[in-house]
Formats: C-alpha cells, structure tokens, sequence
C-alpha cells in the first residue's frame, strides 16, 4: 500500500517506511522528545528491518495540511497498537475517520495525555470501542546531571559478550517489573527490543553486577535511557541512581542533544529519583487499549 495522493490535506497512509521518512523525516526531527516514540521505531525497522520485530505489517501515516506535515503515526501489525505524534481534537477526528473508512483495527494507543485523550474519544464516537487506561508514564528530559550523594561502592562498567546471561536474566527481571509480555532467552533475544541497545552495569568492589541501564541508538540528537533495573533484594542502596549516572553521561559524552527516560506515573520512588539526578518531567504519557 502506497499513498498517492499526498498533495490532498488528509491523513496519507503507507507501508513503505523509506515513503513515510522522506516525507516525514523533516517533521519527525523537528522536535525528537515528543516524537521519541515515531524516531525510535522507524530507526530499528531501518537498522534491522520489519522481519526483526515481526513487523511486516506495518503501517505508517502522516497528515499533510496545506503541504506541510502536521501530524504522524505507526502502527507495527493490526495487532498491535498506534504510536501517535500530539495532536489537536480535529487532527484525531479526521485521523479516526480515516482509519474507520479504510477498515483499520485499532487495539490501543500509545500518546501524550491529550492527544491520547481525544483520540480515544474520537474513536470511541465512531466505533463504540471504549477506552481502558493500561498505564500513565511521566517522559523525563534530562536538564543538569546531578550524581547522588553518597555514591554507592563500586563502579560502572559496560556490558560485553561473557555478561550476556546475566544480562537477559536482568531484562526478564525488568519485564516481569513492568508487566511486559515478552520471552527473553538466547532464541529470542534478537527479536526484543531489548537487542539493540547498550548496557551498562553497576558492580561492587567485588565485581559482582547490581544493576542495570540501557541505552536506545542515538536518534535526530536525542538518547533514550532505557530500561533501568535493580534486583529487588538490592535495592535501596543507590545502584540505580549511579548506573544511570554512567548511561547519562556517556551518551552526553556521544554527542547527544536531549537525554530523555520514561517512569511509571504511579512509582513515586523511581520519579523522585531520577528528578533528584536532574532529570525534568516534560510530557506525561497514556497508553489505552480498546
């Protein structure tokens, strides 16, 4: 499916993820924090392909107003849900009647409050569907790095190839945490989202691993820090602030212009903690399913 005829002002859908970044590209990079989430995805598809995340259905789309891309969104398979760019009420409207007149599922919505709040609103007008909130996140941009006091003992090293099994142990670790469905072993790996980032561990004088960070591939100047995870038998004891430390300053030792990580909404713990290391709450973030 090619979109043809994008000199129209309308929602323009495609399956050709090289379409969608030549003609949205420009918009996506304007402003990479709220359109983390649309950069991030389109960069794994393009680095590994749609095969790699079992996405070959994928579907993307960008509104055009009067030449001008004013909106965008993915969604991976019909399974899964739309990962939407802030829009206005009228932009998800037009966005649902689109969507309903091409016969498009949709399971759930990932967004900023507002605009996941008037699509869901809009959808649920044109179909009868209702919205279930699933989770609210807190998008947190990095402002002064702040290292806590006192730091833990220890040090921070990055992960290599003989970490690889603890390494997976503390990613289903970080899974089960946040209730995501996935199988992490050495079969699948590749196929998560957890395969293409970097990891740093925080370890003890001894040398033993006690928590974890990732970092996603710097994108239009922009790193996420994602996951981060203590054991819980060793929280409490500072690691994940000092391994996000680490993270923090190696990707602004890359280059990167923004530094940006998600919370859950409902942990005060993890949101004091990353606002006392200098991170800044910027977007809040819901997720709906239908």
């Amino acid at each position: 499916m090619r979109s043809d005829d994008w000199h129209l002002d309308d929602w323009h859908l495609t399956e050709d993820l090289d379409d969608f970044l030549a003609r949205g590209g420009e918009f996506l990079r304007s402003r990479p924090v709220p359109h983390i989430m649309q950069l991030t995805w389109t960069a794994r598809l393009r680095t590994r392909g749609a095969a790699a995340y079992d996405a070959e259905g994928a579907v993307f789309g960008l509104l055009e107003e009067a030449g001008e891309v004013q909106g965008a969104f993915y969604r991976l398979s019909p399974h899964r849900g739309l990962g939407l760019t802030p829009l206005t009420a009228e932009q998800a409207d037009a966005l649902g009647a689109r969507l309903v007149a091409l016969g498009h599922s949709v399971p759930s919505i990932s967004a900023d409050e507002r605009t996941a709040a008037v699509f869901a609103e809009a959808w649920q007008r044109r179909t009868g569907a209702a919205p279930r909130e699933r989770v609210r996140l807190c998008l947190h941009r990095l402002g002064t790095l702040v290292p806590p006091e006192p730091y833990p003992a220890g040090r921070g090293r990055p992960v290599g190839e003989r970490d690889h099994e603890q390494l997976m142990g503390m990613c289903r670790g970080f899974a089960a945490d946040v209730g995501e469905a996935v199988t992490i072993d050495a079969g699948t790996w590749a196929g998560t989202r957890f395969a293409d980032k970097s990891y740093t561990f925080w370890e003890t004088p001894g040398g033993t691993p006690v928590s974890m960070a990732g970092a996603n591939p710097m994108v239009a100047g922009l790193v996420q820090v994602d996951p981060v995870y203590t054991p819980a038998h060793l929280r409490g004891r500072g690691y994940a602030g000092a391994v996000t430390v680490e993270v923090s300053r190696a990707a602004l030792a890359a280059g990167a212009e923004d530094v940006v990580l998600f919370t859950d909404a409902a942990n005060p713990t993890s949101n004091a903690l990353y606002r006392r290391l200098g991170y800044v709450p910027v977007i809040d973030w819901v997720v709906y399913d239908f």
